[in-house]
């Protein structure tokens, strides 16, 4: 079956739809990659046409196709370490901080979005174990979520190739992950059990609302894709999700004062963090 054409109404339709579903807006450069995505979907399904194709996501009761589709429509490209420098700030800094808010017995949870293929909290895990000689005395429980589900399989399975561990020191990849062959790696079972990963759509209130309580929140390179609304809506979540003198991450290319004045910056030693204020 050959794939058929997709018009540029058919993309401002998906797109507006996408969009509405998952804040995550298409410009249009990303025409091409788009369209091959769609045509894919349309061959892969039978579909003869992009207006069947279309209603059959609208109106799907179940929402997998929907779902297939939010997989391979976004990206997930991270790899170990990456931007450490904030993992620094998080043991020198942030839960320096919180412990001294903390009652004992009172558990510190971190929220890591997107979860992608599970780099980013396993870094945070693994920092933790190695760096914050405090953590035998607290609880901390990691949440990580996406709202791809095939990537957050691939986060639970814990297995790596040579690129994604390129910046782990040589002696914390021959303590937390054994060679697998063929240049891959897996994470011990131990770190694979330290972090619970969570399907969630950011874009969803009804999803975010159960996320509550958090004492840093890392969500870094995602907002890049969302306009200036879904941002907003994102901080707003991220806000009732952080307790008061919480902690949000954001990634280098990214600045929370310029998406929402409800946060104070806070300039630390090895990072520049955003703060949901303390309550008086």
């Amino acid at each position: 079956m050959t794939a058929p054409v997709i018009s540029t109404e058919d993309f401002r339709k998906f797109r507006e739809f996408f969009y509405r579903k998952t804040g995550i807006l298409f410009e249009d450069s990303k025409r091409y990659f788009v369209d091959k995505r769609l045509q894919e979907r349309i061959v892969k399904t039978g579909s003869d046409s992009f207006r069947n194709y279309f209603m059959q996501v609208r109106f799907e009761a179940c929402g997998s196709e929907l779902q297939t589709l939010t997989n391979i429509m976004t990206v997930n490209e991270t790899y170990f370490f990456r931007e450490e420098y904030q993992f620094e700030c998080l043991v020198k800094s942030m839960l320096p901080e919180i412990i001294r808010r903390k009652a004992p017995g009172e558990v510190i949870r971190i929220w890591s979005i997107p979860s992608s293929s599970g780099e980013e909290p396993y870094s945070i895990a693994i920092y933790l174990y190695e760096y914050w000689p405090e953590l035998a005395q607290w609880d901390v429980e990691l949440i990580s979520s996406d709202i791809d589900t095939s990537i957050l399989q691939k986060a639970k399975d814990g297995l790596y190739n040579t690129r994604s561990v390129q910046n782990l020191p040589p002696a914390l990849l021959n303590r937390h992950f054994e060679a697998q062959g063929n240049g891959n790696y897996r994470i011990s079972q131990e770190l694979r059990e330290s972090v619970e990963f969570t399907r969630v759509n950011l874009s969803n209130l009804e999803e975010t609302r159960q996320y509550r309580g958090f004492d840093v929140v890392f969500c870094r390179n995602l907002l890049i894709y969302f306009d200036a609304l879904s941002r907003t809506k994102a901080a707003d979540v991220f806000y009732e999700a952080l307790n008061p003198g919480g902690f949000i991450c954001l990634g280098h290319s990214e600045s929370m004062s310029r998406i929402s004045s409800v946060f104070a910056v806070r300039k630390f030693p090895h990072a520049i963090v955003y703060q949901k204020p303390e309550e008086r």
